[in-house]
């Protein structure tokens, strides 16, 4: 019986490993650049431009009702028209790009920064509770300035 050797990896052989584990981000990263650019093209401010929002059409604004707006108006570095479109999802964005981006550089270091970020549940819980107050409040009278 023989006993073989485990050889080092090389470096090439780990940079293989990196860049598999770094395209599904990259993917992701290249999806929403793309959707981002396409809103940048057509403006959602035009109505229909981009279908119609079946909440919208019941006379609902849904927590997401407004964001292609706010995408648009975030491309034109107007934060203004972007806020009163969707205020939300301006507050979220930076937050979401800062986990991708945390997300990004875990994977390319490898090892035990590859652990998955653990999110406690009470966070999970005071997310829903923000979506279900900023849903409600922006149907209501008193917060309709929050309406898209």
């Amino acid at each position: 019986m023989t006993v073989l050797a485990a050889r080092p990896p090389t470096e090439h052989s780990r940079a293989v490993r990196r860049a598999v584990r770094l395209a599904p981000p990259l993917a992701v990263g290249a999806v929403a650049a793309l959707g981002t650019l396409a809103l940048h093209l057509r403006d959602p401010h035009t109505s229909g431009s981009w279908g119609y929002c079946p909440t919208a059409l019941l006379g609902f604004s849904c927590p997401l009702c407004g964001s292609l707006r706010a995408v648009n108006d975030l491309t034109h570095l107007d934060l203004g028209a972007a806020a009163s479109s969707n205020l939300l999802l301006v507050l979220a964005a930076p937050v979401v790009v800062a986990l991708w981006g945390r997300r990004l550089v875990a994977l390319w270091r490898g090892g035990a920064a590859l652990e998955p970020l653990a999110v406690p549940r009470w966070l999970w819980i005071a997310l829903a509770v923000v979506v279900t107050t900023f849903t409600v409040a922006r149907n209501l009278p008193v917060g309709a300035w929050l309406a898209p």
